[in-house]
């Protein structure tokens, strides 16, 4: 502590230099804790909503293809289902089509049993089986278009050619997906004249060392049918939609690091300088008295002090603006964007390996450089 003052009158001798090194170092912080936190999101999200005893059947052939509803009935019947719940993709706008979000009919007499984990009062699941027109909405549409309990809405129909109005009579919340809204089939099924298809059914098991035992019931109840189902866990279900940003997260993480990479470069070329032109000072210093060790000390604390103000500022705007920017964010799974505390920690610690390995190899040269050689070369 007794040479805090040194190290920051030290800073202070040159401020438009510890300016830019420190914005310098903040911008690319920045930079890496948003793209870093895009995966790490995505990953949190997988454990967060996907449960152990949870299965979805979809058409083998792929998500686009439907299924009939009367598998539903075999399904109820194998062993340890204790429940079913069929679900058809609406897809409507609500005022633009910019207004997007995953909008879904599902079954209404087991969804309490299905998703109990989605923060949903038993009162409201009870008037969204009694209503005929209820849905559910997650808490960030909510926010983003302003909805309250009670309300009435229209969605305007893309993949249907009609329109559908509903109440909204529950909040979905918990580990549910912020995005999602959820209304009844039964009034999607009678608006497009009972097609007798859906697009996925969700299964729920009773214990999870059963969940493989039941996927395989399912699968070989329609094998070699014009309909052949792929059955899945909740987890590999997500992850599946996941991959479409695989890609995506990859390029962020490498382009993460490339960032902080050149910015440690251009912090060590600065730190080079700043040291450079202390050489006779240092020189003066280790000549009265001071040690080799303490001197390096110095130096690294500078380069360290610029390295975390810098880390600090840049993960501190990724933070808010991630904020800012999941709010407005529309549907998907990047709806619910934000910086993981791993990221954050991660951030620091990258921002202070800048700082000391930036000045490191200057400064240890610099400390252990003979006196008289020091002096020689600045008289």
């Amino acid at each position: 502590m007794k040479y805090f003052a040194l190290v920051f009158k030290n800073l202070m001798r040159s401020k438009r230099r510890t300016f830019l090194t420190v914005l310098s170092i903040a911008v690319s912080l920045f930079i890496f804790s948003a793209l870093v936190s895009l995966p790490s999101v995505a990953n949190e999200i997988l454990g967060d909503t996907a449960s152990s005893t949870r299965i979805a059947t979809h058409n083998k052939a792929g998500l686009t293809y439907n299924i009939p509803i009367a598998y539903k009935q075999r399904v109820a019947s194998i062993p340890h289902v204790e429940a079913v719940v069929a679900e058809s993709w609406f897809g409507g706008v609500y005022h633009e089509v910019y207004d997007q979000f995953p909008n879904l009919a599902v079954d209404p007499e087991q969804v309490d049993v299905m998703w109990p984990d989605w923060g949903i009062s038993k009162e409201q699941f009870e008037q969204f089986k009694k209503i005929r027109t209820a849905c559910l909405v997650g808490g960030g549409t909510m926010k983003r278009f302003g909805l309250h309990l009670g309300q009435q809405i229209q969605l305007k129909g893309t993949v249907y050619p009609f329109n559908v109005t509903l109440t909204i009579v529950g909040r979905i919340a918990g580990k549910a997906p912020p995005d999602f809204l959820l209304f009844r089939r039964d009034y999607l099924e009678e608006a497009a004249g009972r097609p007798g298809f859906v697009g996925n059914m969700w299964v729920r098991v009773d214990k999870p060392e059963n969940v493989p035992q039941v996927i395989a019931a399912i699968d070989e109840g329609s094998a070699n049918s014009s309909y052949e189902t792929l059955s899945e866990s909740e987890a590999a279900f997500l992850g599946n939609f996941m991959q479409m940003y695989k890609t995506f997260f990859r390029l962020a993480e490498v382009l993460g690091f490339i960032v902080v990479l050149t910015i440690g470069l251009v912090a060590a070329n600065t730190a080079a300088m700043s040291i450079r032109e202390r050489r006779g000072e240092i020189a003066v210093m280790r000549s009265i008295g001071f040690r080799s060790r303490t001197i390096l000390t110095l130096l690294l604390s500078e380069s360290l002090l610029i390295g975390l103000i810098g880390g600090l500022i840049g993960c501190g705007g990724a933070f808010i603006v991630l904020k800012i920017f999941s709010v407005g964010l529309a549907g998907g799974p990047l709806g619910s964007i934000s910086m993981p505390p791993l990221v954050l920690v991660e951030a620091v610690i990258v921002s202070a390996l800048i700082g000391i390995l930036s000045a490191i190899a200057p400064a240890s040269s610099a400390a252990r450089r003979n006196i008289v050689d020091a002096l020689r070369t600045v008289a």
